[in-house]
């Protein structure tokens, strides 16, 4: 998914919009290096040595990788999938309107 991360950062730099990775690599000191040569530019979380099993894949319930969520301006969970569907991109404009306009 990082080809389309960074598609989705370029496109709404100027937008109330940002990514959040949570990463399941189990090693911290191999997983730097890797966010680097990938261009990872925003920010990324590591989810512990126990990887896909980590604490914050649990506290989120996710049981497949990648699992995306998107949050609207309000908190509210309006998409969880794993982002290659068109729908996510759809929702994803919508959120981004809504902000956009609730800012104005």
């Amino acid at each position: 998914m990082y080809p389309h991360e960074r598609s989705l950062v370029k496109d709404y730099e100027d937008k109330p919009f940002a990514i959040i990775g949570i990463n399941s690599d189990k090693d911290l000191d191999k997983l730097k290096p890797r966010l680097e040569a990938e261009n990872i530019t925003w920010r990324s979380f590591w989810n512990g040595p126990d990887g896909t099993q980590g604490p914050i894949s649990k506290a989120w319930h996710v049981s497949g990788w990648p699992t995306v969520y998107v949050i609207d301006h309000e908190g509210i969970l309006r998409y969880k999938g794993h982002g290659d569907d068109k729908r996510m991109d759809k929702v994803l404009r919508a959120c981004i309107e809504a902000a956009s306009a609730a800012k104005r």
